[in-house]
């Protein structure tokens, strides 16, 4: 079985790099060139160099939105990872109903961004108006109103991962923690926590990466308003390119540093959580 293994495997990977080739490697290899073009259509692209990333660097709209972006992903990353573990470990402490409340909390999750973003204005929008307020004049209530949304989306799904890994945390140093006279808070920062590491690292890795890749939802719930105030990166790169004539190239420059930002958070997140993991 081995030596079958190793003799066929190139026959059976072929298909997936193929795609992964066709699907990704090769439109990014031509978004990359594009970069450094101007262009209305792809086959009419005219070199420009390095002209669309200064445009990207002098557009104080895309910092604004880089920022609100920064300041949100940080917020609902620790309010995300928070809550969930949180609703895990009640989760895991065998109460009433525990299969229940895991489906009622997962299932925002299965509910698409768009509908979503649309469900909350809605919500957002009857609470506001009783005190003359709306969701879409205030850049405040915008902000906490995405916070908001993406914490009631994505809770459910990280506590799906924190339980796998509660649930793997072996019995008998729980019990040598008891036995030892260990509390409740020593034995979740010194045994839980610690064994916990993967999963943390996991859902903090997804839960960054969302946050900065929002899209749809901001889309649908406030697309920006008011005055760009709250529009995030994704926006503002959509905004760009199919809002803008002759300003694809910079939407595409955009689209590249995007790239590059998020990439080097995700790998210095990962990073620093996998060396945690490791001392642990």
């Amino acid at each position: 079985m081995i030596k079958a293994t190793k003799k066929w495997w190139p026959l059976f990977v072929l298909p997936t790099f193929c795609a992964f080739i066709i699907g990704f490697v090769v439109p990014f290899g031509e978004g990359l060139y594009l970069s450094f073009c101007k262009f209305t259509t792809i086959n009419k692209a005219t070199w420009v160099g390095i002209g669309n990333y200064i445009k990207v660097f002098q557009d104080a709209q895309f910092w604004d939105s880089l920022t609100f972006t920064a300041s949100f992903t940080v917020v609902s990353t620790i309010l995300i990872n928070v809550l969930a573990f949180a609703i895990a470990l009640a989760l895991t402490k065998g109460i009433i109903g525990t299969n229940v409340f895991r489906t009622v909390f997962f299932m925002p999750n299965l509910i698409g961004g768009i509908v979503l973003g649309y469900i909350w204005s809605m919500i957002f929008d009857g609470l506001l108006s009783a005190y003359g307020k709306s969701i879409l004049t205030d850049s405040t209530w915008g902000f906490w109103g995405l916070i908001i949304l993406m914490c009631w989306q994505q809770i459910g799904y990280m506590m799906i991962i924190y339980i796998a890994g509660l649930q793997a945390v072996p019995e008998d140093m729980l019990e040598a923690a008891k036995i030892d006279g260990a509390t409740g808070s020593q034995t979740l920062f010194r045994v839980i926590i610690p064994n916990v590491m993967p999963s943390i690292a996991t859902c903090t890795f997804l839960t960054l990466t969302n946050g900065f890749k929002l899209f749809d939802q901001n889309k649908a719930l406030t697309n920006g308003a008011p005055m760009n105030k709250t529009q995030m990166l994704a926006l503002n790169i959509y905004e760009t390119f199919y809002g803008k004539t002759g300003y694809e190239g910079v939407g595409q420059a955009k689209a590249v540093v995007f790239f590059i930002f998020v990439s080097a958070i995700a790998f210095a997140q990962l990073y620093f959580t996998r060396n945690k993991e490791v001392e642990s």
